[in-house]
């Protein structure tokens, strides 16, 4: 029987931490290039710009997120904003995670411990 491997990534628009339960460094993260700067520079060229570039960069975030999902049955996202349903919704456009299990759960600032719990709590369920 194959094992399921779980994964927990709490996130919102400027960071995801990937929490792995059964690795030995339970967590790393990947981090949004849309940052203030980024948003700023882009507003001196016009809203419309600044827009398309935020789009352009979320895009890329979440393509650096689904390379990772693609390694494991089961995922729970989780977060403050709606970048979880926004990243959810990316997902379920490729066929390459119809059969990744996707669970979205709200979720507050947390510390690292705090997401670590939250992970452990929701696939021991």
């Amino acid at each position: 029987m194959e094992t399921t491997k779980n994964l927990g990534i709490w996130m919102d628009h400027s960071i995801a931490n990937l929490i792995d339960l059964n690795a030995k460094k339970k967590s790393h993260s990947i981090n949004s290039e849309f940052t203030f700067e980024t948003k700023e520079v882009a507003l001196v060229d016009s809203e419309k710009t600044m827009h398309n570039k935020r789009q352009q960069m979320h895009e890329e975030f979440y393509k650096k997120i689904a390379d990772e999902i693609l390694e494991y049955n089961h995922v729970l996202l989780f977060g403050p904003t709606n970048a979880k349903t926004e990243l959810h919704n990316f997902l379920n456009e490729d066929l390459h995670f119809k059969d990744i299990k996707i669970d979205i759960e709200a979720g507050d600032k947390m510390t690292e411990n705090q997401q670590v719990a939250f992970v452990r709590g929701h696939f021991e369920k």
